[in-house]
């Protein structure tokens, strides 16, 4: 099985339910190895949107990165996201940040996320429950490239307060 750490963001609806609602589907496709607490985050590039809420969830699971791909995308869309422009507001977002130690560069997939060692809004979630972990291609944790991250007025964690249960 592979270890995946997956990045789950909305600012539509009822986010917490959105969330909870993800988190239930993603144990279809493995087993649901942790969870971090929730992130409100102000919107980045398109700034003229809702605040997001996001988190990070580890999972155990057998598909291979593409197949993983395709089946995150199908749950977005079984779940009610709708194809908006780039960065706009959503009602899910699933992303592969981590997969394993795996360094891929697809057409279709980039792991580890391109732009994880980037953001904030990814980073503080994932190092909740993965921030011992070294990334593959940084070769630092999780944790130290949080650590490190300069502080940036646009990738501000406004609350890290709750968990989704």
């Amino acid at each position: 099985m592979a270890s995946v750490y997956l990045g789950l963001g909305t600012n539509l609806g009822d986010r917490q339910a959105n969330l909870r609602i993800a988190v239930d589907a993603l144990a279809r496709l493995g087993r649901l190895c942790g969870q971090s607490r929730l992130y409100e985050t102000a919107p980045l590039y398109v700034t003229d949107q809702p605040s997001f809420l996001n988190m990070a969830v580890a999972l155990a699971t057998t598909l291979a990165p593409l197949d993983l791909l395709v089946r995150l995308k199908e749950l977005e869309q079984e779940l009610g996201r709708v194809a908006s422009h780039r960065y706009g507001p959503r009602l899910i977002d699933l992303d592969i940040l981590l997969y394993d130690d795996v360094v891929l560069d697809h057409p279709q997939l980039t792991i580890p996320h391109p732009r994880l060692c980037e953001r904030r809004f990814a980073l503080a979630p994932l190092a909740d429950i993965a921030g011992a972990i070294v990334h593959p291609q940084a070769r630092i944790t999780i944790g130290r490239l949080l650590a490190e991250l300069p502080d940036s007025a646009d990738d501000q964690v406004i609350v890290a307060a709750q968990s989704l249960t």
